[in-house]
């Protein structure tokens, strides 16, 4: 394996190993300060408990997600100096904004928080979690942005001899264009919905499971006044963020098509476009791959105009094939790249990450409607089928989001940064192939890759089982029953000593 390759591999594995905790923040941050907001206007003891309970879960996911997020950035420079230099002055707009604003914003108040039980009054510390939840989805939406631009890199020119630059390169034309443009913003809508479906089947599967603990063990008390409501608050989030989920993928499918329809084609296997008014079809599993612009093997359960339909919103809408897209493709870019380039992504890694992204969400909608009607009417349940398919459902959601990041990105191949798609044709101006961005193999050779991808995914490794691990014993401890609930009297108490409140 070459420099390529390995860089390919090593911001694959490091990208994956981050997003298991990105979503989760995302999601639980605004839950945590809703619980929190429940329990000032109520007055409930079972509110702060359960504030207190993934508020602890939250810092922990928190921890490890800055942790991993910290040696992405570096791979900009390292691995992909020449990604870097072509488009650095934009790219590196938004994670800048990022770093300065929004993550400032949620680390400052995140330690508030913590820090802040008992000598902050009630409005103050509800006001520091809630700026926390709104400075963690800020930092979502510049860091989409950044990726989005990858996706279709609009409010950009590019510069040449005339502007004093050895080689041409991509200048900043439009800020706001390149924030927000169409993909950024369904973008943005598609991840924050798949972060609170992440978030509320935490939420519901771990509550689920401590009503039917709570109800074997006798009692019930505790699983229906505080359990049952996290488990409600979770089923509900649930089901928003499902409906949510279909909406915003809807549009993603759609923008999709007519911005990178090779990674649409790829999707289905598609390997040729369909005749006027047929519509294409959608195969719930493809097994083979695309040879002279046949498809060859087996498509099991093909459904006549569906593809058609998620993207273009009509059952009969054309889907262009990949043997048309590789046609427009050589036509465009075969004089600056050479003729024998396959500009269609792996197809068969293409097609099923989208399958699993969406099959593994139908989990969670599962145990929503399970949850839902055991937990009815104040009701709680002991129903051990319950209790396991709450285990079962809870790392599904983190798992869809991963292939659903991973058919964005494998998609988008052979482009680190795809070309402009309007028109019926690729634009060839603002582009830049994956294996152009990689570093020269004089400055970054194949063995320091090598060395650090191994290194990387070893010590990610570690931090995912020291997470899963806490994750694992503060879940099993519960709420805590005995903790004593701050009144009126702690608020703006100086002589309480400052101390981490975990």
């Amino acid at each position: 394996m070459g420099a390529l390759d390995l860089a390919r591999w090593q911001f694959g594995i490091t990208t994956v190993y981050h997003f298991i905790f990105v979503p989760l923040t995302i999601g639980l941050s605004p839950l945590v300060a809703l619980l929190q907001t429940f329990w000032v206007k109520t007055g409930k003891d079972e509110w702060y408990r359960l504030t207190r309970f993934f508020g602890k879960l939250l810092l922990i996911n928190f921890a490890l997600g800055i942790v991993t997020g910290i040696v992405q950035e570096f791979q900009f420079g390292m691995n992909w100096s020449e990604y870097s230099r072509y488009v650095g002055d934009i790219f590196g707009a938004p994670l800048a904004m990022e770093a300065l604003a929004a993550f400032f914003i949620e680390s400052t108040f995140l330690g508030i928080w913590i820090f802040g039980w008992g000598r902050l009054s009630k409005g103050v510390h509800l006001a520091t979690i809630w700026l926390v939840a709104f400075a963690v989805n800020l930092s979502a939406f510049f860091i989409l942005a950044a990726n989005s631009f990858m996706q279709y890199p609009v409010g950009a020119k590019l510069s040449d001899s005339a502007g004093n630059l050895l080689t041409p390169r991509a200048d900043m034309a439009s800020l706001g264009d390149m924030l927000f443009s169409k993909l950024s913003l369904s973008t943005f809508w598609h991840t924050i919905s798949t972060s609170f479906l992440v978030a509320g089947t935490f939420m519901a599967g771990i509550c689920v499971w401590w009503i039917v603990k709570s109800v074997r063990k006798g009692n019930e008390d505790l699983a229906r006044n505080v359990y049952r409501r996290g488990a409600v608050v979770g089923t509900v989030t649930i089901i928003v963020a499902g409906i949510s989920l279909i909406l915003s993928g809807h549009n993603q499918a759609v923008i999709t098509t007519e911005i990178q329809p090779t990674k649409m084609a790829a999707a289905e296997a598609l390997c040729a476009t369909p005749e006027p008014g047929q519509g294409a079809a959608f195969t719930v599993a493809p097994m083979g791959k695309c040879v002279d612009g046949e498809f060859e093997g087996a498509q099991i359960i093909p459904i006549k105009g569906l593809l058609s339909f998620l993207a273009t919103g009509d059952s009969a809408g054309e889907v262009k094939g990949m043997a048309d897209l590789q046609a427009e493709f050589d036509e465009v870019f075969a004089p600056i790249y050479g003729e024998g380039l396959d500009y269609n992504p792996p197809v068969m890694v293409t097609a099923w990450s989208f399958r699993l992204m969406i099959g593994l969400g139908i989990f969670s909608a599962v145990l929503a409607i399970w949850a839902l009607i055991a937990l009815r009417g104040g009701r709680v349940s002991g129903s051990g089928g319950l209790k396991t398919w709450a285990l079962v459902t809870l790392p599904m959601p983190f798992l869809a989001s991963a292939f659903g990041w991973i058919f964005t990105e494998i998609g988008r191949q052979p482009w680190i940064v795809y070309p402009i798609y309007q028109a019926g044709a690729p634009s060839p101006d603002i582009a830049l192939r994956t294996a152009a961005g990689v570093s020269p193999d004089s400055v970054v050779n194949a063995g320091s890759v090598a060395i650090t991808l191994v290194v990387f995914t070893l010590i990610y490794l570690i931090l995912a089982v020291f997470w899963f691990k806490l994750m694992v014993r503060y879940t099993g401890r519960g709420v805590d029953e005995s903790e004593s609930i701050p009144t009126k009297d702690d608020d703006n108490d100086d002589s309480k000593p400052l101390s981490f409140a975990y």
